[in-house]
């Protein structure tokens, strides 16, 4: 099976390349920076947003049996005009030329995101968690810039493509972004600094193992979901448990302290796993110190390679 993978030289890209090529699928990846020796043998570099370059996209697809579309613009935080222009450009105009060129026999999956929903809710002191029918309420550029994106893919569904929306929740694992927190907190206790946790650390988040995102992405492929669901564990883990298990972890000195927190940061993330468990057949688990390992031990690589 062909598949193609935008966005193959990020973190969840990167990761999913290797997986299906693992288990035998023809992989073509796309993205704006070149992808690490190794992950794929046919790999393109492409902006996707670049309405004259992307002209041989519909060659590159035409004999795909599924595009993952993960290529986009992350970060909830940040603000001001040329980084709403950004984030736009990036997910809701790439994703645009994507659903254009891709014919409708062919499936997509693309990565939307938990921020849609401006986090959790509370009912008499108890987190509820968001359901894909909850209405959408995105706090941010970025969270907007996802809404937007969905909605593409809504028509194309209602035009008769298929299409699966994945909403993830809180992915981490090994090889991440460094504007992660986890990899900002790393970096801030090998520098000898304390790791900065943004308001209360009773706020809290659905984390997700990396490893069972491209699980649920090559799942809803396989079988086809055109729905839109989300993607977490239907546990919720506060900022300050996170920070000391990274502590733990690492075998690292250092304190923990507090920051304003930004308008983007929600309260609470947690996912309702009902639709997962249906139409994908798991719901993720995440062991928090496993995946916390795996992370330290992947920020380690580069230093011993070099020493």
């Amino acid at each position: 099976m062909h598949a193609v993978v935008t966005g193959a030289a990020g973190f969840i890209g990167g990761h999913l390349v290797r997986d299906l090529t693992e288990r035998g699928y023809r992989v073509t990846g796309i993205d704006r920076e070149p992808t690490t020796e190794g992950e794929t043998s046919n790999h393109l570099t492409l902006d996707l947003a670049h309405p004259v370059r992307i002209s041989g996209l519909a060659e590159i697809v035409a004999t795909a049996q599924v595009v993952f579309h993960l290529a986009g613009r992350p970060g909830v935080r940040g603000g001001g005009r040329e980084l709403a222009h950004q984030r736009h450009r990036d997910n809701v105009v790439a994703t645009a030329h994507v659903l254009r060129t891709t014919s409708p026999d062919t499936h997509i999956v693309t990565t939307s995101s938990s921020s849609v929903y401006g986090g959790s809710s509370m009912r008499d002191g108890v987190l509820i968690p968001s359901r894909e029918t909850d209405p959408l309420r995105p706090v941010g550029d970025y969270a907007l810039s996802k809404v937007l994106m969905e909605r593409l893919c809504a028509t194309r569904r209602e035009s008769g493509g298929s299409i699966s929306v994945i909403r993830p929740f809180t992915v981490a694992g090994e090889r991440q972004r460094p504007d992660m927190a986890f990899a900002i907190w790393l970096n801030a206790l090998q520098r000898g600094e304390p790791i900065t946790l943004f308001g209360s650390g009773e706020r809290s988040r659905d984390v997700t193992d990396v490893s069972d995102v491209v699980e649920g992405l090559i799942r809803a492929a396989e079988t086809r979901v055109d729905s839109t669901v989300n993607l977490g564990t239907g546990v919720t883990h506060r900022l300050l448990d996170m920070a000391r298990a990274l502590l733990d972890v690492s075998g690292l000195d250092g304190d923990i302290v507090h920051a304003p927190v930004s308008t983007e940061d929600v309260g609470a993330t947690l996912a309702d796993t009902e639709r997962c468990r249906e139409l994908l057949g798991f719901v993720p688990e995440t062991d928090l110190h496993a995946v916390l390992e795996r992370v330290v031990s992947s920020a380690a690589r580069p230093a011993l390679a070099a020493s």
